[in-house]
């Protein structure tokens, strides 16, 4: 069934135990929130939530947080959290743009998967590897542990980003112009798994700023 607002997906969402529905009351706690010091993983734009689930279900020992703005989305990670009884994970339904205001210095990794490349030159400052994104990031890193890992199907938007990136003085620990034939490990979004079956290629980086 396709969800929307108006048949219940803002109802489904808000329900939910793993949807955090006032999370700027928990900036500078999310540590205190799962109840350990483990590290944090945030998920920009995590779509349908597939990867980021499957990821908790995987690192026990590490925290995930799951942001995404469109609501109708966020139902199907939903959907899935409700069979499992994961302690490792939560979800934010709210503008990327927030984050500032969500989060102290307590992220650790920031994923940026299948982001929407707004490839129109106006747009540029709309694209999550732009600087003003970068500097946004800086706010919620934890400390000097800055760590980007992108996944993109639009080349154009990966060569931005690398230069963006390299630009603002990231390292690139790993780069892929095919993911899903090198030997990288990968969790895959929804996206990505219908992207695999029309044999488009992946483009990855993980990017670290040096210590």
């Amino acid at each position: 069934m396709k969800y929307n607002v108006e048949n219940g997906a803002e109802r489904i969402v808000s329900r939910s135990p793993y949807v955090e529905t006032s999370p700027m009351k928990n900036k500078g706690k999310w540590h205190e929130i799962f109840g350990n010091n483990n590290p944090i993983y945030l998920e920009l734009g995590m779509g349908r939530g597939d990867m980021i689930v499957n990821m908790a279900k995987q690192n026990p020992n590490i925290n995930f947080i799951g942001l995404e703005i469109n609501e109708s989305q966020m139902v199907n990670a939903v959907t899935l959290l409700r069979s499992m009884n994961l302690k490792n994970i939560k979800l934010i339904n709210t503008d990327a743009r927030n984050i500032a205001d969500i989060f102290a210095k307590e992220i650790d990794t920031i994923y940026l998967t299948f982001c929407d490349p707004w490839p129109k030159e106006e747009d540029e400052k709309k694209r999550f590897t732009h600087e003003g994104y970068l500097k946004l990031y800086d706010k919620i890193f934890m400390g000097d542990k800055k760590h980007i890992i992108l996944k993109t199907d639009n080349k154009g938007f990966f060569t931005y980003s690398l230069e963006s990136l390299s630009a603002y003085f990231y390292v690139f620990n790993k780069v892929s112009l095919d993911l899903h034939h090198d030997q990288i490990k990968n969790v895959m979004t929804n996206f990505e798994k219908q992207y695999a079956k029309e044999n488009r290629n992946i483009y990855y980086v993980d990017a670290r700023y040096p210590r």
